[in-house]
């Protein structure tokens, strides 16, 4: 009997985009509590360059097949699996496996999705969008009218907050390099060059009683200037990634004693690795933000598609720095 196949895309080594090799593997039925998902689409995104570096403080042991998450459909089911969620649409928070033609997860691992979302747009909301959701309004709870500054606002994480924030009617006030400021700009956030413009000064300038809250993609330096930036009682939000244990130790301290300093301001870290601790929160955000896409009120920017096989590619792509917004691996009957 000859066994079906299907095709992953293997970290076997540490490196740069080279090292994704695509491999074939045989399509098992599940495991008794498994599920196996058609993969529609994955986002490629920054954790999943770490991980194929080894710049992370809990380091993957390679082989390993990257995708931090996933939207697609079930076509199978292990023998303890609920039967109503065969066919089912669904989305996961893998951390990964997502550059994948399939994969297997565990049921209570499925966040639900609509059947009739384009998967291709929703994947971003997994986790790019989640990131950006929960933090402004999980930790800082924004308000209309609240003045934010997004520190690295025009990547996949980012164009979120810009997103969002619009529709909240946020202030906003973002840093990228100057090739992207259009795409702040067509949500209405005042653009600032990071490379040659002095953001602290103009924002004290402009904003002389502080702002109120502070999204930070990228940590080191940051993390002082802008916490300075925050009126009494404004809050500062750090999601970056350390790339090793002690560099994760100096950035939580960090965090812990601006807590400490008696001026009325806060600093929160914020992870998705809480979403298996507690999932409530996750799975009613991730509800909320596929009918924010199904009404068009949020539309991800989409900067370039490809094959799952083309991850190589589109890593490279990532890694260049010259993309706004996401770029999504796709089944190949949706290309």
């Amino acid at each position: 009997m000859i066994s079906m196949k299907y095709r992953s895309v293997n970290v076997s080594e540490r490196g740069g985009p080279e090292v994704l090799q695509v491999i074939e593997n045989d399509l098992r039925p599940p495991h008794p509590n498994e599920v196996r998902i058609k993969v529609l689409a994955a986002p490629v995104s920054l954790p999943d360059v770490e991980a194929r570096y080894g710049h992370s403080p809990f380091k993957l042991k390679t082989p390993f097949v990257p995708g931090y998450a996933v939207i697609g459909d079930v076509d199978a089911i292990g023998e303890a699996a609920s039967k109503s969620v065969i066919g089912e649409r669904v989305a996961a928070l893998t951390v990964y496996g997502g550059y994948s033609e399939y994969i297997y997860l565990e049921e209570s691992d499925l966040i639900p999705a609509p059947g009739s979302i384009d998967p291709i747009a929703a994947a971003p909301l997994i986790l790019n969008y989640i990131v950006a959701y929960q933090a402004l309004h999980r930790i800082a709870k924004v308000q209309e009218g609240d003045k934010v500054l997004i520190i690295g606002a025009s990547g996949g994480i980012g164009t979120a907050f810009l997103q969002l924030g619009k529709i909240v009617g946020l202030k906003m006030y973002g840093l990228a390099s100057k090739s992207k400021h259009p795409v702040l700009s067509d949500y209405g956030a005042m653009p600032i060059d990071y490379h040659t413009q002095d953001y602290a000064k103009l924002i004290r300038d402009a904003e002389p009683d502080g702002i109120d809250a502070v999204f930070d993609g990228i940590g080191g330096s940051y993390i002082q200037e802008s916490f300075s930036l925050l009126r009494k009682s404004g809050i500062y939000v750090g999601y970056c990634n350390p790339k090793t244990v002690s560099g994760l130790i100096r950035y939580l301290g960090r965090v812990t004693l601006s807590n400490l300093l008696p001026n009325g301001r806060s600093a929160r870290f914020y992870g998705t690795g809480v979403s298996r601790l507690n999932r409530k929160p996750f799975l009613e955000d991730w509800a909320a933000l596929f009918k924010l896409l199904e009404e068009g009120k949020i539309n991800p920017i989409i900067a370039e598609t490809f094959p799952i096989i083309k991850a190589g590619e589109a890593n490279q792509l990532l890694e260049s720095g010259d993309v706004s917004g996401n770029i999504v691996l796709v089944a190949e009957q949706l290309l």
